[in-house]
């Protein structure tokens, strides 16, 4: 079955889902925030990081009522569709980022009076990673961005204007020339650790990677000194220059190893902690431990 007949055939019931399901999902998630306070007057979680979001139940109102301050979206650019998927066999044409992502915010955002997390100042990071050609696919995106200009992060001849939304782009680097070229961007690039000292922080606010590049330790036993110096001189490198820091493919099998792990990166500063445990994370992170 091709997607376009695929789509014929599913997106009458995705219609009918966003009705019945999203709306109310994001009303109870926004409703469990205070305007001033939070839920029950906790603040949102910044460092909270929800890899690979979409897997949940439900997307982006699972995260958001866990208080993350960071949501990941991977899209594959199909038919001249945004869909968002792990996978090329989990496509499926009811799942947009608009439907899943933009569309929700745009909504919470008006409704929080300009805010996600209504009486807090967090820009709420949409992690958006290109899983098809990153030229075509940004263009294509950068064009659908457009009509949440108002809630979006900007930057406009190198000046920075926060939203209560900052999409940041990662996945296929090919998305770099486009953003480069564009004057005005309502997107940010997911740069590399080997991007520091780079394009400026207006362009490139986050660097990411893969914590195996770079560490051998795994949590068990205290972290080689070695490893905790270099751990601490990325995020001090990045910090000065004005970005935030994030690994993934940190240990995530709930125990000791995964809480040393989060522990040294909080020790280090980094800025986001990459989970898709969203309930573990955020103990961890409310313990203080």
């Amino acid at each position: 079955m091709t997607l376009r007949t695929r789509r014929a055939a599913v997106l009458t019931f995705g219609a009918a889902l966003t009705g019945s399901l999203a709306s109310p999902a994001l009303a109870e998630a926004a409703g469990r925030w205070s305007r001033t306070g939070g839920e029950a007057g906790r603040a949102p979680l910044a460092r909270a990081h929800a890899h690979n979001d979409y897997a949940h139940p439900h997307p982006l109102t699972d995260a958001l009522s866990h208080g993350f301050g960071s949501v990941e979206a991977d899209i594959w650019l199909v038919e001249g569709q945004l869909l968002v998927a792990h996978d090329a066999s989990e496509l499926d044409p009811a799942r947009t980022l608009e439907g899943l992502y933009l569309d929700p915010l745009l909504e919470r955002v008006r409704a929080g009076h300009g805010r996600v997390y209504p009486g807090h100042g967090l820009s709420l990071q949409l992690l958006i990673d290109i899983k098809t050609a990153g030229d075509p696919t940004y263009r294509e995106l950068s064009r659908r961005l457009r009509p949440y200009r108002s809630m979006l992060s900007v930057c406009k001849d190198g000046v920075v204007r926060r939203g209560a939304v900052t999409a940041v782009i990662s996945g296929d680097r090919g998305a770099w020339i486009p953003m480069a070229q564009e004057r005005r961007r309502r997107a940010f690039y997911d740069g590399r650790l080997t991007d520091l000292g780079g394009a400026p922080a207006s362009f490139t606010p986050l660097v990411s990677d893969n914590w195996n590049l770079h560490f051998a330790w795994q949590g068990d036993g205290p972290m080689p000194p070695q490893e905790r110096a270099r751990l601490r001189d990325f995020a001090a490198t990045a910090h000065a220059e004005g970005r935030r820091v994030r690994f993934w493919a940190t240990p995530d099998r709930p125990g000791p190893a995964r809480e040393a792990v989060w522990r040294e990166l909080l020790a280090a500063r980094v800025d986001h902690l990459n989970t898709d445990d969203l309930a573990g994370l955020e103990a961890f992170l409310r313990a203080g431990r």
